[in-house]
């Protein structure tokens, strides 16, 4: 097997695939998965397509922890 260095655009493609299997595969199994979106907002996304903006409240317990701030409508539709 190939050496693959991590500076690689290789390396980059093969974490950003890996990335989109693990967030397709928690939304299959039902669960919400929270990322960064390009606006440097925290982003929810649920199985049902729905998103929201969210932040995180550290002195919050369990799932209480993460905040809605806003419901994301897509504007194209």
């Amino acid at each position: 097997m190939a050496e693959l260095s991590i500076l690689s655009d290789e390396f980059a493609e093969k974490m950003a695939a890996a990335g989109r299997r693990a967030r397709q595969a928690a939304l299959d199994a039902g669960f919400p998965v929270v990322f960064l979106d390009g606006e440097g907002r925290y982003v929810q996304e649920w199985p049902d397509g729905r998103m929201f903006e969210v932040r995180f409240d550290p002195s919050a317990s369990g799932d209480a922890h993460c905040v809605v701030v806003r419901e994301l409508v897509d504007s194209a539709a």
